[in-house]
């Protein structure tokens, strides 16, 4: 016996076959880009972590040399004890002081279109007193490595 097929117009319309409407299709391609990041975000650390899981070589008993702390594969036991100079301190501030200013100035050139004059203003004389400062540590010799 022989089965009967409907003809094409009369059979039911899937839902993944409906037609596709302009909403959402630009709905896509607004999330494209983070669907995108997301999954290379994803991506790339697993493979890290399943790669170190299948390429690592571990030996098979606990010996006491590995629970040894050691750097650039050099055990010199326990670090000596060593005082930082004031230079060190000097520069690690500076740097910090210097960089949170530097972060400052990435909003403000976001939104200096709108801002108008007033932002440029505003922009000029954040960037002049960052100049001064640089200029006088500059000048007390706060920058040279002794």
């Amino acid at each position: 016996m022989t089965e009967v097929y409907p003809e094409p117009s009369v059979l039911p319309v899937v839902a993944s076959e409906a037609p596709i409407c302009a909403e959402e299709i630009r709905l896509f391609n607004d999330w494209l880009p983070f669907a995108i990041y997301g999954f290379f975000a994803l991506v790339i650390p697993s493979t890290m972590i399943v790669a170190s899981f299948l390429f690592a070589t571990r030996p098979k008993r606990r010996v006491r040399a590995r629970t040894i702390p050691f750097e650039s594969g050099v055990s010199k036991g326990p670090p000596p004890r060593q005082r930082f100079t004031v230079s060190f301190y000097l520069t690690a501030m500076l740097f910090i002081l210097f960089d949170i200013e530097i972060v400052f100035l990435y909003p403000l050139a976001v939104v200096l279109h709108a801002l108008g004059w007033y932002g440029l203003i505003e922009f000029v004389s954040f960037v002049l007193v960052l100049a001064v400062a640089y200029v006088y540590i500059w000048r007390k010799g706060a920058l040279e490595w002794r």
